[in-house]
């Protein structure tokens, strides 16, 4: 559905005179919406959006901050492929939010910066700086020169970690080929939030070279977790030799489930049935032969995960989705717990009904699971209690292009979200249900 420019900028309200009734069985709830089966209380019934941008529960509302051709601050186009984000306590009760712009050296549009790591390459991130009024303050490319930066994870330290989803190599692809590329690429990067220009790229080569996805942080440890989009992926952690300093390197580990060698997880776990597990070394994080953190990982016993994607931290839990995990093949939730060393399998779907390719996550404030869909059909904004209910949140009403880099404001009070294509950033906020519970900025 091809939208016009005034119609991307309405700033839409939603509200409903009544809530849909919704009957208890066995203390598990359902209804429809939209076709579709949704379990646990949520927020109510979807409200239809009269603008055909976002359909919200009753008493939410949204604003368009940012989209693909927007003219920045620093005179460069906003590039498409929105994708993994964070959001970051500014000055001035402002918000900073990092966004990342999955881009292959053969996209059609391009994130432009004065250094980029790879000049044949299209990818990177921009800065977003939000007023209090979740007006746009001013936003500019903070990071370029890199390949397909899917998703990501903010630090503890006020950075976000920017994930390159490919690895090639200057011998990939001959000179003049629309993937050609000068530089090494699977890496991670960092850009620090208060980053005002954009800044030098450095690959973080001791996190692996892999297809990454994305990264959460311990703040107790500062061990950073890794997924691994591929459908033999692996699970990792990095620990660095000196916390908050991931330049300086550390050691690369993947997950092995205890007493289950080369598991693999796509089928055959029960649900929320707690496995120790144990890590494994990697001897060559950084291969530049081939493409093989995993199968290294693999053959000394690491579990298999099926296509790792999104992964947030919250009080001392860490969850990843697998978005073709399960039986049909339709997305997996997983926690793992630290100080346990346990993980064990959260969620997962069964019908495209419930639950359609989980791809990016957040832990919202409240207690709940944001799930972002990333299927064939309709997109939602999935909740998941904690109980493992699950309950569309919002709608994608324009296309059926993906949720991406969903993130809550530090006060909790807002829900940023992308829609990868063409490319649109959205600010929610609304009657959040709960006490407030995690602060994202790791001050436990």
């Amino acid at each position: 559905m091809k939208l016009s420019r005034r119609k991307f900028f309405v700033l839409a309200g939603t509200s409903a005179a009544a809530t849909a009734l919704v009957s208890p069985l066995e203390g598990l709830y359902a209804r429809t919406a939209k076709g579709r089966r949704v379990f646990g209380k949520g927020y109510g019934e979807l409200v239809k959006d009269p603008n055909g941008l976002l359909d919200l529960p009753p008493g939410f509302q949204y604003r368009v901050l940012s989209q693909r051709n927007d003219l920045m601050n620093d005179g460069t186009l906003v590039p498409g492929g929105h994708d993994g984000m964070a959001a970051f306590r500014g000055r001035g009760n402002t918000v900073i939010l990092v966004r990342n712009h999955e881009l292959s050296p053969n996209s059609s549009t391009q994130l432009k910066g004065p250094n980029p790591y790879d000049p044949f390459c299209k990818g990177g991130t921009t800065t977003l700086v939000i007023g209090r009024d979740r007006q746009l303050i001013k936003h500019y490319t903070s990071l370029s020169g890199t390949y397909r930066n899917c998703a990501g994870g903010l630090t503890p330290w006020g950075s976000w970690i920017s994930c390159e989803e490919n690895t090639s190599t200057p011998t990939s692809a001959p000179l003049g080929d629309p993937n050609y590329v000068s530089q090494f690429h699977g890496y991670n990067f960092e850009v620090p939030a208060s980053a005002t220009t954009p800044v030098k790229p450095e690959p973080l080569v001791a996190m692996g070279r892999f297809n990454h996805e994305a990264v959460a942080v311990d703040p107790r440890t500062g061990i950073v977790y890794e997924t691994e989009d591929r459908g033999d992926s692996l699970f990792y952690r990095f620990i660095p030799k000196v916390p908050g300093k991931l330049k300086q390197g550390g050691t690369l580990e993947a997950l092995r489930i205890v007493g289950k060698p080369q598991a693999n997880t796509a089928t055959g776990f029960e649900l929320r049935k707690p496995m120790k597990v144990d890590w494994v070394k990697i001897p060559q994080p950084n291969p530049l032969d081939e493409d093989n953190v995993r199968f290294q990982g693999f053959e000394l016993g690491a579990a298999q995960f099926v296509r790792g994607e999104g992964i947030w931290y919250g009080d001392g839990e860490i969850y990843f989705c697998c978005t073709s995990g399960g039986a049909k093949e339709l997305g997996q939730v997983w926690r793992y717990i630290p100080k346990k060393e346990t993980i064990e399998l959260f969620v997962e779907s069964t019908d495209v009904d419930e639950l359609d390719s989980p791809d990016n996550i957040v832990i919202s404030p409240y207690g709940d699971l944001i799930l972002c869909e990333d299927g064939d059909d309709q997109q939602f904004l999935v909740g998941v209690t904690p109980k493992g209910e699950l309950y569309q949140f919002a709608r994608n009403a324009f296309n059926t292009s993906e949720f991406a880099g969903a993130c809550f404001s530090p006060n909790g009070e807002t829900l940023f979200v992308n829609v990868q294509t063409p490319g649109t950033t959205f600010a929610i906020w609304g009657p959040w249900r709960g006490n407030y519970r995690y602060d994202y900025d790791f001050k436990h």
